[in-house]
């Protein structure tokens, strides 16, 4: 069973400049690899992203041709950089975009495009904020549709303040962080290919009806 991942970096560093989330995808790359997973990285900053809430915000709107790579993926992982204690204004971006989503649903039983799609998150920095990005985006990406497996996070955070980041400081030699990508990646894996054999049967348009009728 083939599955495809796709790593969307939410650094705030154009392309060439270097970025240390590239380099710690560039290490879960690897751990996909070995598990038989087709990779892929968009650096969001490198597209024309408009700011809304829709799948499509008209002319000049790169996001749409990110989000046919989402809908082609089995397992999708955000990657930021903390900034000021939280995600990246780029993540914040991309969650508010995913939820043209939630409008998306087929004409079968109404399920979004990521249902039976899976997702995780990947954070580095070197100041405290770590636990607080992946709780935002974990809630972002489950509520539009996405599945999170158990432990489906991992992050590098060095000593507090202005000191090394993720490449200076060796973050690919940290045992700890290591140990979370190799559960993030696995559990990823697992839960994307029993998704694959036992997809949610649940109906959304005919739940909605009931819920309908529940609230007069």
């Amino acid at each position: 069973m083939k599955l495809k991942a796709l790593f969307l970096n939410c650094t705030l560093k154009k392309s060439p400049k270097t970025s240390n989330t590239e380099a710690f995808i560039e290490h879960a790359e690897k751990v996909f690899q070995d598990l038989n997973v087709s990779t892929e990285i968009v650096r969001v900053v490198d597209h024309d992203v408009a700011f809304g809430n829709t799948s499509d915000e008209g002319k000049d709107d790169d996001w749409p041709d990110i989000l046919k790579k989402v809908k082609q993926a089995d397992i999708l992982i955000l990657a930021t950089p903390i900034w000021r204690g939280d995600r990246s204004a780029v993540a914040k971006l991309v969650g508010e975009r995913f939820d043209g989503i939630m409008e998306e649903g087929n004409d079968k039983n109404g399920q979004y495009p990521t249902y039976n799609k899976v997702a995780g998150v990947m954070v580095d920095g070197n100041e405290d904020g770590a636990k607080k990005a992946i709780s935002s985006m974990i809630f972002d990406l489950s509520e539009q549709g996405f599945s999170i497996p158990v432990n489906g996070f991992c992050y590098y955070v060095g000593e507090a303040g202005p000191g090394p980041s993720y490449i200076e400081a060796e973050g690919d030699k940290h045992e700890f962080t290591n140990n979370m990508m190799l559960l993030m990646a696995h559990n990823l894996v697992h839960l994307a290919k029993t998704l694959k054999e036992n997809p949610y049967s649940t109906d959304v348009k005919k739940l909605e009806k009931v819920a309908e009728k529940m609230s007069k």
